[in-house]
């Protein structure tokens, strides 16, 4: 019965997404007030019926209720209660629902902290929001129902997969959601922009809080899919490029310039085609990751499904929203810019390259990612595009706007002289330099990473806290939200940067037989494996090795790195041990055993620096959310309209 009732509120919320997307915006172009002030109920309800679904899911994996279908392939009696939780979304049915549910929840956030704004406004959001979610519960019901019954009933279930057995699982995908997700926030304001026919400050405005969120949680979600990543895969390293991975990566990029662009567009009435098209790019690629992930069109660790019926549907999805709002945006989008005009040299024009760079950048990956797709249906051959053309091409890209990073807040709006922030910043460039050159000759094992990596981190550093200076020093002036976001990101970007290049260029690594009492040296780190021993775990049995870490004669750490065989069975999966500080890691990874004498393959990592890259990553995230948090974005009215 409770399948039948999770079934039941998923349909309820189907037919309440029907007429929220429809009701609100015939209201509004009707100006009919009773039915634009359905909009927040509707939304409201929308997301009771879809909750009510996802608990019924979830008590079904915690009564291990086999007779449901998608319980009873990604649970068992055996799974710690955690995991029960977390592998309602570890496939791709739960996935898709909680999915599913973050959206109603992001549309009934917009309804509840939407009161300033006028009625036929949000009434045309919600519309959209609502006809998003018409697509998405759909796409749930007909060709991925999580309630489905199995027949004939297991007494037992099979497992959530091994490799998502780690706390991981708990966050990671929701924290990435709600940033895919947050974006149909951005795409909504656009388009209902576009319906209305004008774009003004009060659009931007408000649709910035909402975009600078959605973009912080993606930083966290794809942060923490890479640290998990890291320490799960008994690999070390913490990027692959692999499709998904990059599905995830686009919408960041143009996020990132979708809030810069926003910015412009908001203060100096520029950039309004470009920021409407950044809105639709930027939930339009969130689309494309999910039709990646879950068609079946590729081969990776974090695709869900290759059922050719959900690919075709998520596609035709896909085309449906990308087509018609670009139909949409060139019947309504504004020929000209009327924005106030700008020099060659002023903060526009500098947003404007950061704007190029970031999405050429989202445009080298989304070729990266999808010419080998098209190539295999095309009947071309196998092609693998990987690390040298990403990483290349990425750097080329990523040079000039860290070359450019400080001069941005010190720039004035619509026209300044180069000079001015060159003066400030000269010095500081020397100092970033002479620091870099120092490094690669004093610095052991240094290469010309180590040095961009060091002036990178000095470079952007010191020139933010150059405009955290002139700030203190001009009279009444002071720090607004946005500012302190901007200077928390900006930091990010450098400690991120530092991170990267020197990780790359110092990390040293080695793989070794090992026998009971052997020492292996590493980087003046001195590795003694002691052996491995048999260890029974909650649903597993693992070879745990003991491997003890000294410098010096000083012990540092004892780590116990696991080779875990599940009680479902499967392929054995490897758990890695890590001491961490902050400037290193020192990372152990146990592979096979290798003769009945207790050998075991062990593979041995000091990684300097790596932490840095997470560390960058959140201090981005803090500075998004932190901007979301402006008191301007509160007003109601425009201080200038833009036609």
């Amino acid at each position: 019965m409770i399948p039948e009732l999770g079934q039941i509120s998923l349909i309820l919320s189907l037919v309440i997404a029907a007429l929220l997307a429809s009701l609100p915006i015939y209201g509004a172009q009707a100006n009919n007030k009773a039915l634009m002030q359905t909009a927040r109920p509707l939304a409201h309800a929308q997301l009771l019926f879809i909750v009510v679904a996802f608990a019924l899911l979830t008590y079904s994996f915690t009564v291990h209720d086999f007779s449901v279908a998608y319980v009873q392939k990604n649970s068992n009696t055996l799974l710690p209660f955690a995991y029960q939780i977390s592998a309602v979304w570890g496939a791709h049915e739960g996935s898709l629902l909680l999915w599913v549910m973050i959206l109603a929840i992001w549309t009934s956030a917009l309804g509840i902290f939407s009161k300033q704004l006028p009625e036929h406004v949000i009434a045309r959001v919600l519309a959209v929001m609502g006809m998003i979610s018409v697509g998405f519960i759909a796409f749930t019901i007909f060709t991925s129902n999580p309630f489905a019954r199995a027949f004939p009933i297991s007494p037992e279930g099979v497992d959530l997969n091994p490799l998502l057995q780690d706390p991981g699982l708990i966050f990671h995908p929701p924290l990435l959601y709600t940033g895919y997700v947050g974006f149909a926030v951005a795409f909504a304001f656009a388009i209902a922009a576009l319906i209305d026919g004008k774009l003004d400050a009060q659009w931007i405005r408000w649709s910035r809080p909402w975009t600078n969120i959605a973009w912080a949680f993606l930083t966290l979600g794809i942060a923490l899919g890479s640290f998990w990543a890291y320490y799960e895969l008994g690999w070390g390293g913490w990027w692959f490029w692999d499709p998904v991975e990059n599905a995830s990566f686009m919408p960041w990029l143009v996020g990132a310039a979708l809030i810069h662009s926003q910015a412009v567009t908001e203060k100096r009435g520029s950039f309004k085609s470009w920021t409407l098209l950044l809105a639709i790019a930027a939930f339009s690629l969130s689309l494309l990751g999910t039709f990646l992930v879950r068609s079946g069109v590729l081969t990776s660790v974090h695709a869900f499904a290759s059922d050719p019926e959900r690919g075709l549907f998520i596609l035709a999805f896909v085309v449906i929203i990308v087509c018609g709002s670009l139909v949409l945006f060139a019947l309504r989008a504004p020929n000209k810019d009327a924005g106030q005009p700008f020099a060659a040299y002023s903060r526009e024009t500098l947003l404007l390259f950061n704007n190029l760079l970031l999405t050429g950048a989202a445009g080298m990956v989304l070729i990266g990612t999808l010419y080998p797709l098209l190539a295999d249906a095309l009947k071309l051959g196998k092609i693998s595009v990987g690390s040298p053309y990403f990483g290349f091409l990425f750097a080329v890209l990523m040079l000039p706007l860290v070359m450019l990073l400080p001069f941005g807040p010190l720039t004035r709006w619509q026209n300044d002289q180069a000079s001015k922030s060159a003066k400030l910043l000269i010095p500081w460039a020397g100092l970033a330099l002479v620091a870099g050159g120092i490094s690669f000759f004093f610095w052991p094992g240094s290469t010309i990473k180590t040095v961009g990596g060091v002036i990178t981190a000095i470079w952007i550093l010191l020139g933010t806290l150059v405009f955290v200076s002139s700030r203190f020093k001009s009279s009444g002036s002071r720090f607004t939200a946005e500012m302190l976001g901007m200077i928390s990101a900006h930091i990010g970007v450098g400690v991120f940067f530092f991170g990267v290049l020197m990780t790359e260029s110092l990390s040293i690594e080695k793989d070794v037989a090992a026998e009971p009492g052997s020492s292996f040296s590493l980087r003046g780190y001195d590795f003694r494996f002691d052996g491995v021993k048999k260890v029974e775990g909650p649903n597993y049995i693992a070879d745990r090795g003991t491997i003890i870490i000294k410098k010096s004669g000083d012990l540092i750490a004892t780590l116990h790195p696991e080779k875990r065989m599940y009680a479902s069975g499967g392929n054995s999966m490897t758990e890695a041990a890590i001491h961490s500080r902050l400037h290193r890691d020192l990372y152990v990874a146990l592979g096979k055993p290798l003769d009945e004498k207790g050998t075991w393959a062990l593979r041995l990592y000091v990684k300097p620096f790596i932490r840095f890259i997470w560390l960058g990553a959140l201090l981005m995230a803090i500075g998004g959310f932190v901007v979301s948090f402006d008191k301007r974005f509160k007003r109601r009215s425009a201080r200038e309209v833009i036609p």
